[in-house]
């Protein structure tokens, strides 16, 4: 079996009129900065799961097309991307199609620009399956019933080496009262577990948290790639949120029956926050924003 080298990156947070996150985080310098820290490997896929943009224009998605596809060709890699809660789903179609641009994928439905931008790619013995669990205009995240017969069909037959799952919600629980009030609907996160449970399945892929996180679930590697536009606190405080200004990523590389999973982080100024939320920022947040029981 051949071993599968793969750059995770998430939360790139692109903007299409070059407006900075939050006011401070030039995105595009994180994102250059994220690639230069890793140019000297060598890597098979590169994987931005979700939150590809910030205001799903498509001059955004153009914009990190044109920044990570050439990177990633130049190593002889492909680039993957997923629907994220800020991504907008006519404007990456438009740009990045079903998030495998060129590798001619299979998608959900078709193209629609009304469903979940949800496909399948083959690559060299390697099945990458890209699912879509954003919910318009909500941070939270949700998969359809659709989603998961998709996923379910896909994997009835193994693929050669095994097969890659990319979601930017990821089916564990957050660090935060904000993440989690902001997470994958818990039975949607079961269900993708139960489904990817004793398949080929060899790794999952997900943002959103914008911190690093790997658990295994179900026997499934669920890794969460620090946010290349800035990065969430993960131990502090549960009901406060807090992110500082670094840029991060993942190199994820399957040989054999071992997944290794290694998180880089750097930051740019050691003394600079993002952003704060105290506990009451946070509330009012999550009473705006979060799912509604």
């Amino acid at each position: 079996m051949s071993a599968l080298r793969i750059l995770h990156l998430s939360d790139t947070h692109f903007s299409g009129d070059d407006g900075r996150h939050y006011g401070v985080v030039d995105t595009a310098e994180h994102l250059q900065r994220a690639l230069a820290y890793v140019a000297h490997r060598e890597f098979d896929l590169v994987v931005c799961s979700g939150d590809v943009s910030e205001d799903g224009s498509e001059e955004s998605y153009r914009k990190i097309r044109d920044a990570v596809t050439p990177w990633a060709r130049a190593r002889g890699a492909r680039a993957v991307f997923a629907m994220g809660n800020h991504d907008r789903r006519e404007g990456f179609r438009a740009v990045l199609g079903g998030g495998q641009p060129d590798a001619g994928e299979r998608e959900l439905d078709g193209i629609d620009l009304d469903r979940p931008v949800a496909s399948v790619a083959d690559q060299d013995g390697w099945r990458i399956v890209v699912l879509d669990s954003s919910v318009p205009r909500a941070g939270y995240g949700n998969l359809e019933p659709e989603q998961k017969e998709f996923l379910r069909e896909t994997l009835d037959t193994p693929a050669v080496h095994g097969t890659i799952v990319v979601i930017h919600h990821a089916p564990i629980r957050a660090q935060t009262d904000l993440l989690q009030a902001l997470a994958l609907d818990e039975r949607d996160g079961r269900d993708l577990i139960d489904i990817v449970r004793g398949t080929d399945v060899r790794v999952i892929l997900s943002g959103h948290y914008h911190l690093p996180i790997v658990e295994i679930v179900g026997g499934v590697p669920v890794t969460v790639a620090p946010g290349v536009t800035n990065i969430s606190l993960a131990l502090g405080d549960r009901a406060e949120e807090s992110a500082i200004d670094a840029f991060g990523g993942a190199s994820v590389e399957i040989d054999g029956d071992r997944v290794r999973v290694v998180p880089f982080i750097e930051r740019l100024t050691p003394a600079d926050v993002v952003f704060h939320y105290d506990a009451n920022v946070v509330a009012q947040i999550v009473q705006d924003a979060g799912r509604k029981r």
